[in-house]
């Protein structure tokens, strides 16, 4: 039984026995058969409608760290829900949500239900390709300022940020998954050389220039497969980015 395993067992164990935890499901990776070296635990609770979802996650966190080396966690809210994120001395990620009764279900495909009950699934809402292009020119003036600033690290971040949304962008059009990257390495190869040959690779003002004309060149490109006639509208704005 490897680590991953015996915490996770463990953790459903806490959860089957806490009165006010109605319902655990498994998420990601070990409820798609996905798991892997490398995956993390991911556990949503269900806490009960007479419980304080911040009092069970404070009592939880608490026992977390009295029964594992802990090193760190950290807090992430959502639609209100409280993802909370642990990291152990060992490098093993604990993920556990705690869910209100009424806002308990799967919102993505990768939801295993342990034990319980869970309301009506819902489908996470498709990324707007025309948020994503507007984000990557918002970027890409950033990286302009900050080249013609003589940031180079503030430049090379928001150079990142246009790649990211041209990645996305591309995910969504081929129907993967857009999310934190989890599905960049399945696009088309020509495009990920492309976005390779636009990484600058130090921060010498021409080296970033150069990257900077190629990021934009790309954002375009992509935006122009989602919807021509915005791409046209950003062609003057982006030759300004291009200096």
């Amino acid at each position: 039984m490897t680590q991953r395993t015996a915490v996770r067992d463990a953790l459903l164990s806490w959860a089957r026995d806490d009165a006010e935890v109605s319902a655990a499901a498994l998420v990601g990776s070990a409820a798609t058969g996905r798991e892997d070296a490398w995956s993390d635990i991911d556990l949503a609770l269900r806490i009960g409608s007479a419980a304080e979802p911040g009092d069970v996650s404070a009592r939880w966190t608490a026992r977390l760290y009295d029964e594992f080396e802990v090193a760190h966690h950290l807090d992430v809210l959502a639609r209100g829900v409280l993802y909370r994120v642990f990291l152990l001395a060992d490098s093993l990620q604990i993920d556990i949500s705690f869910w209100p009764a009424d806002r308990f279900r799967a919102t993505e495909p990768g939801f295993k239900l342990v034990f319980g009950t869970a309301n009506t699934p819902t489908n996470p809402a498709p990324l707007d390709p025309d948020h994503l292009a507007g984000m990557g020119w918002l970027y890409g003036l950033h990286a302009r300022s900050a080249i013609a600033r003589g940031r180079g690290w503030q430049a090379l971040m928001m150079l990142d940020g246009v790649r990211d949304q041209i990645i996305a962008l591309a995910c969504v059009r081929h129907g993967l998954n857009p999310h934190h990257g989890r599905d960049a390495d399945k696009l088309p190869s020509e495009l990920l050389d492309e976005l390779m040959r636009a990484r600058a690779s130090t921060t010498d003002d021409h080296e970033l220039r150069r990257a900077n004309k190629l990021s934009i060149e790309a954002l375009l490109r992509e935006i122009a497969r989602h919807d021509e006639a915005l791409a046209q509208r950003l062609v003057m704005p982006a030759e300004a980015l291009t200096f």
